[in-house]
């Protein structure tokens, strides 16, 4: 069987996570790839189902290793990155990893995938849209909601190196049409 992946991602408040959770509900050939983090785990978060929670220290010890298809310093101080044991992991169950990740992680698995890699960023329909999605989540201090923002117009400057993107003005219908691009790409009906 041909190593597949499935490559999503997109700004904060675009609706990825949605789109995901709906995509692994409906098609069992896709499995969730668990990112590792050296950030520790929220409130009902569980080491190995929503995150492999590394120190730091493990966390180089793995980089020194090349154990990761990629790895970045999202925000300051904190690592994230997709390691090739868990997308080997889920290869060897006979499916195919979902990756859900940053920009720069994102392209840099394509790169190392090539065309087994299918890349989608999903964007959304506004910055405003995205400021409203991101302040009705009543999580984000007036700072941190800034910060957001800026870091969405900086990921949005890369959408065009991706295979295909898809604007999520309506939750639905950018489900189906992400959904039919893994179809096509995965050729299964």
């Amino acid at each position: 069987m041909e190593k597949r992946i499935i490559i999503i991602t997109a700004p904060s408040g675009a609706g990825k996570t949605t789109i995901v959770k709906k995509l692994l509900a409906s098609m069992p050939v896709l499995a969730f790839s668990i990112s590792a983090a050296t950030r520790a785990a929220r409130d009902g978060e569980v080491d190995g189902r929503d995150y492999y929670f590394l120190s730091a220290e493990a966390f180089h010890q793995k980089i020194a290793e090349h154990a990761f298809a990629e790895y970045e310093m999202v925000y300051a101080g904190k690592y994230y990155g997709t390691l090739k044991s868990e997308l080997e992991r889920i290869w060897q169950q006979s499916q195919i990893p979902m990756v859900d990740i940053d920009v720069k992680g994102a392209l840099s698995i394509k790169e190392l995938y090539q065309e087994n890699a299918l890349t989608i960023f999903i964007e959304p329909p506004s910055l405003e849209t995205l400021r409203d999605r991101l302040s009705e989540r009543g999580t984000e201090t007036q700072t941190s909601l800034e910060e957001r923002l800026g870091k969405a117009r900086y990921e949005l400057s890369f959408s065009h190196e991706f295979d295909h993107v898809v604007v999520n003005d309506q939750l639905e219908r950018a489900y189906e049409e992400v959904k039919n691009l893994i179809t096509d790409f995965l050729k299964i009906r």
